[in-house]
């Protein structure tokens, strides 16, 4: 029994060593012919020898399946590594567009302009170009907007297993006075200082400023 288990266990390192993609625990149990409930079992347990030992590596349940990825203690030496030296990153408005998405899906381009206050046609599609968003249906209601909403590509590369991982949204919520004194003062900016509003993307195109006069911003079925 022993022997099995641990041939069982070298299957799997071996399947997900050779994997692009993370691997369902249901097709490593058909190609080890171990039930489902147990590959998860001995995933949790190699998660754990590596975890005694102090690999650089980890097993981790990611999109719905289990893959390798590099330790997080180890992420400052990956980031030296992967990103030193490359320039094609997504911007700041870009992060923030896919941030709304994740919590927000299903959205429509409208909500998206809504909530930001700027056009996000350049920005969704270059987060659609990366593989991080995609249509994920229509609305019901008059003018059928597109929706869109996360894909498996977007939790593989934030290394969580479902959206539910995402860390509450309600720590990054200021207080509600915060939230008044920054209106207050954005609106004596604004009567002071007309700006253009202009939103680049990662790949240096700019969005459209949006006015107020545009688009209602107190609903969440605003249509795109």
């Amino acid at each position: 029994m022993k022997a099995m288990v641990v041939e069982t266990k070298r299957a799997i390192e071996a399947v997900l060593m050779a994997a692009i993609e993370p691997v369902e625990p249901q097709m490593l149990a058909q190609l080890t012919e171990t039930p489902v409930d147990q590959i998860e079992a001995l995933c949790t347990e190699l998660h754990d020898e590596y975890e005694r030992d102090g690999r650089g590596f980890t097993i981790a349940r990611v999109a719905g399946g289990y893959r390798y990825q590099t330790h997080p203690e180890m992420t400052g030496y990956i980031e030296r590594f992967v990103l030193e030296g490359q320039s094609v990153r997504l911007s700041g408005p870009a992060l923030e567009t896919l941030a709304i998405i994740a919590y927000k899906q299903p959205v429509s381009r409208a909500q998206l302009a809504a909530i930001r206050g700027v056009s996000v046609e350049s920005t969704i599609a270059t987060l659609i170009q990366r593989g991080y968003v995609m249509e994920i249906g229509h609305d019901p209601g008059p003018g059928q907007a597109i929706l869109y909403g996360t894909t498996i590509r977007f939790l593989e590369q934030m290394g969580i297993d479902s959206l539910q991982d995402l860390p509450p949204l309600a720590e990054f919520v200021p207080e509600p006075s915060v939230v008044e004194a920054l209106e207050r003062g954005l609106h004596l900016r604004v009567e002071d200082s007309p700006t253009t509003g202009d939103d680049v993307d990662g790949e240096g195109n700019g969005d459209a400023a949006v006015g107020p006069s545009d688009i209602d911003i107190t609903s969440d079925s605003t249509q795109g």
